[in-house]
């Protein structure tokens, strides 16, 4: 009996050690996993917003007088000059009209001196004299609007700028106000786009000075335009159906490569002072709220709720739920659970950062 005590124990001994030495060997093969803290640093974030493009000045060029179109001087997509001649209207009528005044004019001129002299000799009163200088200022005020009228026959550029369709031909009878065409002066450009109340709000609380704020314009073809725009004024209204404010930067056109118009897309850097940025690769979400995986003193995992402010390239900003010197996890998140003890491999976070950028080069 005593020897089968013997060998039952024996038995047991061996079992249990071969027990602890297998969990020895599975502590030991248990892989290491990799994990960082954050960076806390000064960043931005570069919001875009949709836009339309105006010419700093976009007028209709009109007629201002009726008749029949004599001359068009100018082209279809044509830059002109300041004070060049664009359009003339047939000018006969209003020559007669200014001649017909004129004469007039030289009529009351000749009146009024002759009761000029009668005056001067008491003959005639003084009244009489004031009567003839009435007749005669009118007659020169007529001669002054029919010069108008004539000048009105000439349409000259008001500023530099390019032109639009021409909506007349030459020969055309043209009534007062027609359209001609449009002419647009972009030497600067207007572009307006829609900011969202929260950012528009975020816009003015972090915005401590006058110093103009500088933003990106990027063409329809994906490039950035290489003139900086300003930040110039906002709207005074809320559009309430959208929720959204409209702001306008202006954009200096040199070369004259936008045109009145088009469309595009605001780059807006958004600054944030100290913040505290993970890489997006740690971050997790369950049932529409975000979570990770923090490593705790005790080498156990902890499922963090958090709350992000804004993603970066490959990182995110942090607003609550860490602290600086929280262990985050990196990798493994979905063969891991909470409570769980493992053995991590912790990196410099800068490291870390820098990996991922040059992985998605």
């Amino acid at each position: 009996m005593i020897a089968k005590a013997s060998v039952v124990l024996c038995l047991i001994i061996t079992l249990l050690s071969g027990c602890h030495q297998a969990e020895t060997e599975k502590k030991e093969e248990m892989p290491k996993l990799e994990a960082t803290t954050p960076i806390r640093e000064d960043t931005s974030v570069t919001k875009e917003y949709v836009c339309q493009i105006h010419a700093i000045r976009h007028i209709e060029v009109r007629a201002l007088e009726r008749g029949y179109l004599q001359n068009i001087f100018v082209d279809e997509g044509q830059m002109v000059n300041k004070g060049q001649p664009m359009f003339k209207i047939m000018p006969n009528i209003y020559q007669a009209e200014l001649l017909k005044a004129q004469a007039e004019a030289n009529t009351m001129n000749i009146e009024y001196l002759n009761t000029k002299g009668l005056a001067d000799k008491n003959i005639v009163s003084a009244n009489e004299l004031a009567l003839a200088k009435v007749k005669l200022d009118k007659a020169n005020a007529e001669v002054k609007l029919m010069e108008t009228h004539l000048s009105f026959t000439d349409i000259n550029a008001p500023f530099d700028g390019i032109m639009d369709h021409l909506k007349v031909r030459s020969g055309s009878l043209l009534d007062e106000g027609a359209l001609l065409t449009t002419l647009s002066d972009i030497s600067k450009l207007w572009v307006y786009f829609n900011v969202p109340e929260s950012e528009y709000l975020d816009y003015k609380m972090h915005k401590h000075d006058d110093a103009p704020v500088k933003v990106q314009l990027k063409m329809a073809n994906g490039q950035t335009y290489n003139q900086p725009g300003v930040i110039e004024t906002i709207e005074a209204d809320f559009d309430n159906t959208a929720g959204n404010i409209e702001f306008r930067a202006t954009f200096s056109n040199p070369d004259k490569l936008l045109r009145h118009g088009e469309t595009g897309t605001i780059l807006m850097a958004k600054p944030y002072k100290n913040a505290l940025i993970i890489p997006q690769k740690a971050v997790f979400e369950v049932m529409d709220k975000t979570y990770v995986y923090v490593v705790n003193n005790e080498e156990k995992l902890e499922q963090r709720l958090i709350k992000i402010e804004a993603d970066l390239p490959h990182m995110s900003i942090v607003k609550d739920g860490l602290k600086d010197d929280d262990k985050v996890l990196l990798e493994g998140l979905r063969k891991v659970h909470p409570g769980q003890e493992v053995k991590i491999d912790l990196r410099p976070p800068e490291k870390v950062r820098s990996e991922l950028e040059l992985y998605t080069e």
